[in-house]
């Protein structure tokens, strides 16, 4: 073979070579869809390595390991953070690595009784773990910054579904939740709030009451109007969720006496008001029905007693025992104590 066949057969092995390089840095670094890396504190450039092996597709790893060398990556200590890895090419991947450009997770803020199973929640999504997410929002310094105490937490988070990075801190969460409250509670909704003699905090509180009374949204509008009645008429609300609350057993089917004497702020049947703050995290659509409650005349409301979920509504104390007879006769027959 003469010398210049040797050059040619020569240029076209790079060529190919070059050519199969970027093939493999361009093209998708895995087939498997919505695959995503999570990168912790503790993690190493081989550790990291280790876990991306399990999905790349192959000869994939060996191009991703020479381009992390090249750059100087393989040398640095990881960026902590959630990283897509299907659909994107080996060196976009190294890029987002590089300068830590985490892909967004949606998240849905549950509905919980309290800040305890909320943080338990979170810790579960994020890296943060409970126990930092449970000090924060036991922050009272912290929460001052954002104009509420422990207690109202709940009045500055809205439940919806939001993008957050995986990397999250608490303090950036609660940060966040003031300034989706602060959108949420616009000029419009805060008048409304107002036309019902409530604070945004205290429609809030109500909205928990009602997001406990009954998980039809059809009749929350019912239950918040019943609630503003009591209030404006200066009633008690004796409302059983709050004694829930005060007991500590979210669990109770069945309210009797002895949970009526329960000593505490928050027990309805002991005090008049509101409680000094929400019972649980109320959803968009509770605190919508307090906003927009229905007018009537109810003063009373009790659980149908065919299990429906729905209440019986009342004008009048006897009509209401009518109505709370049927109910405590069809827990009877049902051995709900």
């Amino acid at each position: 073979m003469s010398k210049k066949h040797v050059c040619i057969a020569a240029c076209c092995t790079i060529l190919l070579l070059l050519g199969c390089g970027a093939y493999l840095a361009l093209s998708s670094f895995t087939q498997k869809e919505n695959r995503y890396v999570l990168i912790y504190d503790t993690d190493t450039y081989n550790s990291l390595c280790s876990r991306l092996d399990t999905i790349a597709s192959p000869l994939r790893m060996p191009m991703f390991r020479t381009m992390a060398a090249v750059s100087g990556y393989s040398g640095r200590s990881p960026r902590p953070g959630r990283y897509k890895v299907s659909g994107i090419s080996t060196f976009t991947l190294i890029q987002n690595l590089r300068h830590g450009l985490q892909e967004p997770l949606r998240y849905n803020v549950p509905l919980v009784w309290t800040p305890q199973n909320l943080a338990k929640r979170l810790s579960v999504k994020f890296l943060a773990d409970s126990t930092s997410f449970a000090d924060a929002f036991a922050d009272s310094i912290l929460l001052a910054d954002l104009d509420i105490t422990p207690p109202e937490l709940f009045c500055i988070i809205i439940p919806d579904t939001y993008e957050f990075y995986w990397t999250m801190s608490p303090e950036d969460f609660l940060r966040r939740m003031k300034s989706e409250s602060k959108r949420f509670w616009n000029d419009e909704r805060t008048k409304k709030a107002a036309s019902q003699g409530l604070t945004p905090k205290e429609a809030v509180t109500l909205a928990s009451i009602v997001e406990k009374e009954t998980a039809q949204d059809d009749e929350k509008a019912t239950i918040a109007g019943l609630y503003l009645n009591r209030l404006h008429k200066g009633m008690k609300l004796q409302a059983d969720p709050t004694v829930k609350f005060a007991v500590g057993d979210f669990a109770l089917r069945r309210i009797l006496n002895r949970h009526l004497q329960t000593p505490s702020p928050y027990n309805t049947y002991m005090h008049e008001g509101l409680p000094p703050a929400p019972i649980c995290l109320p959803s968009r659509a509770s605190i919508e029905a307090v906003l927009n409650a229905e007018t009537h005349n109810y003063i009373y409301m009790c659980a149908r007693e065919d299990f429906s979920g729905h209440h019986n509504f009342a004008e009048t104390y006897a009509e209401h025992q009518d109505n709370a007879r049927r109910y405590t006769r069809a827990l009877n027959e049902r051995g709900i104590r």
